[in-house]
């Protein structure tokens, strides 16, 4: 019953996003190379196996995702590595391994020490209902092992979604990240590599360093970025909740908006990547940036919408419904039924690839 539903909606979305400006939105995407609307897997199959980790992408891979998506971080010595935190106490054992530097920036690791910590068994602790024993001991990955993987199926090719984590602490990540991807002749196929950021700065070095490579600026609510209706960042609004908070935030007003899509396009990206609200809310829960009019004026902009992060069919369905483009999500294989395209199970994935 509830795949008949998922399946139910996905199409009733798919035929509104066919409809007025949504088949720009595909025009677009068509112009990149760029699948639509596009599964892009947050972190890899986030919900199922540790954020990040090999077991995460191999399984996004398998599902049939469109991209990979990673957050790019440099170690001491120089190494692209894949980690989204600033610092590493949420998604390791760094507390216990290295309880002087257990808040300090991965920038202060070489690859060496990051090797030496269990990356995988937090989520077991986090979710038990979705624990593995082979979760546990799982490693940080580099950037090049996650290409390693990207490469692994010949059946399944997903691309890389890639972005500039702190780029303000890694100076020259953006050439040093041309230098890899072109090493690895990523570099030579339109929409293979999409690039990501929440950075203005970073975003006009990446255009600078790779101009044929679609990028993407990052989009949310807050007083150094959209300005905020409310004047307030969650920090300094006394709230608890911080979803509640950001359900509740809109830019101060319609040009505000319209600036950062401006931004964008004179940055050089060809997309923005907007927040939403979901209808549960929870800690990936942020401020509503996909409403029907914001999408059009990206759209009127050349722009593409791939909006983070959604991982329910009901969100699925609004936000097609509304016009995006594509969706990250931590929910890779309920993504790709929404859309009725095949994939198979989870857990056998797993089971299969040895997890």
């Amino acid at each position: 019953m509830r795949k008949s539903l998922i399946a139910m909606l996905g199409l009733a979305a798919l035929g509104s996003a066919s409809a007025g400006w949504a088949t720009e939105g595909k025009s677009l995407a068509a112009a990149q190379g760029i699948p639509y609307p596009s599964v892009i897997a947050h972190r890899g199959a986030s919900y199922d196996a540790p954020e990040s980790t090999t077991p995460a992408y191999l399984l996004a891979r398998d599902l049939g995702a469109d991209y990979l998506e990673l957050d790019l971080q440099r170690t001491r010595d120089g190494v692209l590595v894949v980690v989204h935190d600033d610092e590493l106490s949420r998604t390791s054992d760094v507390a216990e391994r290295f309880p002087e530097r257990k808040l300090s920036p991965v920038s202060a690791f070489t690859l060496a020490e990051l090797k030496t910590l269990d990356a995988g068994s937090w989520f077991n602790e986090a979710y038990p209902e979705r624990a593995r024993p082979s979760f546990s001991k799982l490693s940080i990955l580099t950037l090049d092992e996650v290409i390693d993987i990207a490469e692994g199926n010949p059946e399944r090719q997903p691309g890389l979604y890639i972005e500039t984590k702190v780029p303000n602490q890694f100076p020259g990540i953006e050439k040093q990240l041309k230098q890899r991807l072109e090493a690895r002749g990523w570099l030579s196929r339109p929409g293979r590599v999409v690039l990501q950021t929440f950075d203005r700065n970073s975003l006009a070095l990446l255009h600078e360093a790779m101009p044929q490579v679609p990028k993407i600026l990052l989009l949310w609510v807050g007083t150094k970025a959209i300005a905020p209706a409310s004047g307030q960042d969650f920090a300094d609004s006394g709230e608890s909740d911080k979803a509640a908070f950001s359900a509740r935030q809109q830019p101060k007003d319609r040009a505000e908006f319209l600036r950062w899509l401006n931004i964008a396009k004179q940055g050089g990206a060809i997309g923005t990547g907007p927040s939403a609200k979901r209808g549960k809310l929870g800690e990936q829960s942020y401020a509503d940036l996909i409403q029907p009019w914001m999408n059009q004026a990206s759209h009127e902009r050349g722009l593409l919408v791939h909006v983070y992060t959604l991982d329910e069919p009901q969100d699925y369905a609004n936000a097609m419904q509304a016009g995006v483009d594509g969706i990250f999500t931590n929910r890779a294989a309920q993504l790709l039924r929404f859309y009725q395209r095949p994939t198979e199970n989870e857990s056998a994935l797993l089971d299969k690839s040895g997890y």
